[in-house]
């Protein structure tokens, strides 16, 4: 890493450590970079605040900000390695070419630390990139990132009020803002997402961590399932895109493998709709994996949702020694 630092010294660039004090100047930056792709910021300050506050998530070696001689930001970078396992995810987001390649390397080389770091032998690194994007598409692609999956951004629009769904026989629902609740959503959590795309298993401890420290999450807002009186399924929603878009958001809807196929997906999700509307939300946005092992894109479709952005995941494997 000291090379590409040394680098950016002789150009007349300063890189360091973001700390929370640059949230405002990052996320002014990161709208600014969005906008200019997608034509909206799609980043609120709150996001930025939860990942610079992150608990699994170390600013003095994970991440970056890179100023030009003006001592302007001009790039934001950082590696985020999920749990135990061997993927990291990476963010690069700069406003010219050469301080995107050192953002990326300083990127790559970190990951390969937190490899080592994990007792891996490789590291699975993972970039999402907006589909309009295509000088990001192409940097990747030259470092050898390919394309791996989709997420569709869903949207509903609520248009007067949306009436409480009728759930499936024998199905009740409540908050988890009790311990064993919690426990039980995380259970089905698990099983429920075991085979998606790059996913993780989080033990219960650095799961309630996780979200303990989201400042749009409330645990009220986190719903367990019960098909008479077995755990199902669970349904998370929270505040994310309030702010910028006055919409709930479902940030996941897991059904345990052996209740699905008999409506409790879509019963979670029309009770999400029902509870935006009464509280005044224009809509609801979620998040799906085009290729998922479930036919969730089907099911948001045919309750009446739609794509509104499409972002790629690219990917590369490194070798914890060596290129």
């Amino acid at each position: 890493m000291g090379d590409v630092i040394d680098a950016a010294v002789r150009a007349g660039y300063t890189i360091r450590a973001p700390r929370l004090a640059d949230a405002e100047a990052i996320w002014r930056f990161v709208s600014a970079c969005n906008a200019a792709i997608i034509g909206f910021a799609d980043c609120r300050l709150d996001d930025i605040r939860d990942e610079l506050n992150d608990p699994g998530w170390d600013g003095k070696h994970d991440g970056w900000l890179a100023f030009d001689r003006s001592d302007r930001l001009v790039g934001y970078g950082w590696t985020y390695a999920r749990g135990v396992s061997d993927q990291v995810n990476v963010e690069v987001i700069t406003a010219d070419d050469t301080t995107a390649d050192w953002l990326l390397e300083l990127s790559c080389e970190r990951a390969r630390e937190m490899g080592r770091e994990r007792g891996h032998a490789v590291v699975t690194l993972a970039k999402r990139i907006y589909r309009e994007d295509g000088a990001m598409r192409s940097r990747f692609e030259a470092r050898g990132f390919a394309p791996a999956t989709t997420f569709q951004r869903m949207r509903i629009d609520h248009v007067g009020a949306v009436a409480n769904p009728e759930p499936p026989a024998g199905l009740t629902v409540r908050e988890a803002t009790d311990d064993a609740t919690r426990r039980a959503a995380h259970e089905v959590n698990q099983a429920a997402f075991a085979d998606h795309f790059g996913r993780v298993a989080r033990p219960y401890d650095e799961w309630f961590e996780l979200h303990e420290a989201r400042s749009t999450f409330a645990w009220r807002q986190l719903m367990l399932a019960e098909l008479d009186g077995r755990p199902v399924a669970m349904c998370e929603c929270n505040d994310q895109f309030i702010e910028d878009e006055d919409c709930g958001y479902v940030a996941s809807i897991g059904v345990h493998p052996d209740a699905r196929g008999r409506g409790i997906a879509s019963y979670l999700l029309r009770r999400a709709f029902a509870v935006d509307s009464a509280a005044g939300r224009t809509g609801t946005i979620l998040h799906v994996d085009a290729n998922n092992t479930t036919p969730a894109l089907g099911l948001y479709e045919s309750v009446g949702m739609r794509s509104v952005l499409a972002v790629d995941v690219w990917r590369r494997t490194l070798a914890v020694d060596g290129d």
